[in-house]
């Protein structure tokens, strides 16, 4: 299992839970998994998000790998030049 922490109003489409556990191994399978266990997030992980994991953000990098002890934290896309 992969402890994700989700940030700002991430949390609150998770019935306001800011840490979630979610078995994955990569960032396609966290996505999915996070999708399905709370539909609540699926618009806004269809608008797309960011994740970093282990302190560098990822947006579209679907089969990074992800490790139990990887620190994972889900928020907002961010976007910007």
């Amino acid at each position: 299992m992969v402890k994700v922490t989700l940030w700002g109003s991430l949390a609150d489409l998770a019935g306001g839970q800011p840490d979630l556990e979610v078995e994955a191994t990569n960032l396609r399978e966290l996505l999915t998994a996070l999708e399905s266990d709370h539909p609540a997030l699926r618009p806004q992980l269809a608008r797309g998000v960011s994740v970093s994991i282990d302190g560098k953000i990822y947006n579209d990098s679907w089969f990074q790998p992800i490790h139990e002890t990887s620190e994972v934290v889900l928020l907002n896309r961010l976007e910007g030049g």
